[in-house]
């Protein structure tokens, strides 16, 4: 047994809950986890034993099961929400908040004061994945001997679903998050990868990485990052605070880690683009149950007492952000690692070999736990944008044909927004593609594309209905990761407006070779054609000389390509 599976059995040996309150994992020693009925048992007996916490459902899967929160502290006060089970496999979240909701009722955590905070816990988020029960469904990890599935019944995987907002589930957690407005929201998960000592890992965005961060928002990051990593030592742990422990080449050490910047796909990326802090948990699957469950356990109690002492400063600057003046500037939406600027960085790994597969032929990595060892490892800790957008002076405007489907969107974001009632001719700018990549296969149920192109100043005629999304607003940054159509998680990158990018007419080409000809007596035309003819795959290609004709032809659809969401400079 390890030094840190010895400190998890020590803690399990001490505790002593009510028998009403008690799970079925402390009941096992923390080799088990109970199914859903066990949370829906809890749901009735905390409050019986304890009238300060309250529990409601927020919301119904597909499957009709109840979604399940827990609360107790002060309302109005700093909030934590605290939330398990996203993937329903990585369970370590739900028995470990159990745990530290009764602590919270027993007065037992120093210096954490429930007249100075509020918390809501949601055991499991995915309800109807958790119960898909069984004990292969998480074959990387140790513990425990049963549990549920990554994602939904519906197959969605929740945390790939914060934008988009297609699960019942996910509108749910939003309706809740709106609803409770927390200071933090912490998502807690178990990863899979390498073998190594760090037990977990604790993230804090917005990113010490992240350049555009509101600044008031990016100190109060920093400084919780660093609080939790020394509670978390103190507690004999081995925190990763600084990034993701993912290697920048699959299943090879030696290439290193990166800092990370998740896009608002993901819960600890959409909470910080809502301008509030949001804290992504992760165990790891190589340790075993009660190491996990204590290491995301001691991580709350961390937070919850930064959250009493810190919890109305963060409030502040979190306000501070969504005033903070965005039109008209440049700000980030995507990010990658600069892989020019490593750094060096001792990573505890274990002792391990690399050689060919005798089954797949490629190179395999096998590890020896009973050999710890330091990986001296280059980082890559700076990140630098992949996509940069200048945000509009006055807003976004939305054509009535489009404006029903983007104001349901950001209506669950709590995204202001208001129908433009008058008909308008106004100047705006128009993004069209010009390079556009097509996903080869559905990603979470929708078709993705990446989209590039240019902005152009253009007078534009609306009908009457359009839908006008200012950015002055408070949720400024999270409409510019929806609108902008290059956005990595834009509704345009989730493939909402794919059949703007689809020819719907044509001319024949025995039209075509006519006009081709009597447009090739313009002098400016000839030439022009004549230099495209010296790129050889363009000149090879029978499609793309007719077509050079023909999109210089009146009769061409100056629409196809045209993403329908504008810049405009004045409110509407």
């Amino acid at each position: 047994m390890t030094a840190l599976s010895l400190v998890a059995a020590s803690w399990v040996a001490l505790l002593a809950p009510k028998a009403a309150l008690s799970t079925l994992a402390e009941q096992s020693g923390f080799t088990k986890t109970g199914r859903y009925e066990e949370v829906v048992r809890l749901c009735r007996e905390f409050p019986r034993a304890y009238p300060k916490v309250k529990c409601a459902t927020f919301g119904q899967t597909p499957e009709r099961r109840p979604m399940l929160a827990f609360t107790v502290g002060a309302k109005g006060k700093p909030t934590l929400v605290v939330q398990g089970g996203i993937h329903a496999g990585e369970i370590d979240g739900k028995d470990a908040g159990f745990l530290v909701l009764r602590e919270l009722l027993e007065g037992k955590l120093a210096g954490v004061d429930l007249n100075k905070v509020r918390v809501v816990f949601v055991p499991v988020f995915n309800v109807d994945g958790h119960e898909r029960f069984g004990a292969h469904n998480r074959p990387n990890q140790i513990g425990p001997e049963e549990s549920g599935w990554r994602v939904t019944a519906q197959n969605l995987n929740l945390n790939r679903d914060y934008v988009k907002a297609e699960a019942p589930e996910m509108r749910a957690m939003l309706a809740l998050l709106g609803k409770e407005d927390p200071v933090i929201y912490m998502d807690l998960h178990v990863t899979d990868g390498a073998e190594f000592q760090h037990e977990i890992a604790f993230l804090v965005a917005p990113g010490a990485s992240i350049a555009d961060a509101p600044a008031g928002l990016a100190a109060a990051a920093a400084a919780l990052r660093e609080k939790v990593r020394e509670s978390l030592a103190a507690e004999k742990h081995l925190p990763i605070v600084d990034f993701y422990p993912m290697f920048m080449k699959n299943d090879d050490p030696s290439g290193g880690f990166s800092a990370m910047a998740s896009t608002p796909r993901f819960s600890d990326a959409y909470w910080a683009s809502r301008n509030r802090l949001a804290i992504l948990v992760e165990t790891h699957s190589w340790k075993d149950y009660a190491t996990r469950v204590k290491a995301t356990h001691d991580a709350v109690v961390a937070v919850l007492g930064e959250l009493t002492l810190h919890g109305e400063e963060w409030r502040a600057a979190e306000k501070a952000a969504e005033a903070e003046p965005l039109a008209g500037r440049p700000l980030a939406l995507g990010w990658r690692p600069d892989v020019s600027k490593p750094k060096p960085l001792e990573f505890l790994g274990y002792a391990y070999k690399r050689s060919p597969s005798a089954i797949s032929t490629v190179t395999r990595i096998q590890y020896d736990r009973t050999k710890p060892e330091v990986w001296r490892v280059p980082f890559y800790g700076v990140l630098i944008p992949t996509v940069t957008a200048t945000l509009p002076r006055a807003g976004w405007y939305v054509p009535r044909a489009f404006g029903d489907l983007v104001a349901a969107k950001l209506a669950v974001h709590g995204i202001v927004s208001h129908e433009v009632a008058a008909p308008k001719t106004m100047d705006v700018e128009a993004f069209r593609a010009d390079d556009i990549k097509r996903r080869a296969e559905t990603f979470e149920g929708r078709p993705m594309v990446t989209v590039r192109g240019k902005w152009s100043k253009e007078s534009r005629s609306f009908v009457a209905g359009g839908l006008f999304v200012p950015v002055g607003q408070p949720r400024a940054r999270l409409a510019a990761q929806i609108l902008e159509p290059e956005a990595p998680d834009s509704l345009v990158s989730w493939g909402y407006f794919n059949a703007v990018f689809e020819q719907k007419e044509y001319m024949e080409d025995y039209v075509l070779e006519d006009v081709a000809e009597k447009m090739m007596q313009d002098p400016a035309v000839k030439a022009e054609f004549e230099r495209r003819l010296k790129d050889p795959a363009f000149a090879k290609s029978p499609h793309e000389r007719v077509d050079f004709f023909y999109r210089k032809h009146p009769s061409w659809d100056e629409q196809l390509d045209l993403v329908p969401i504008y810049r405009v400079a004045t409110p509407l």
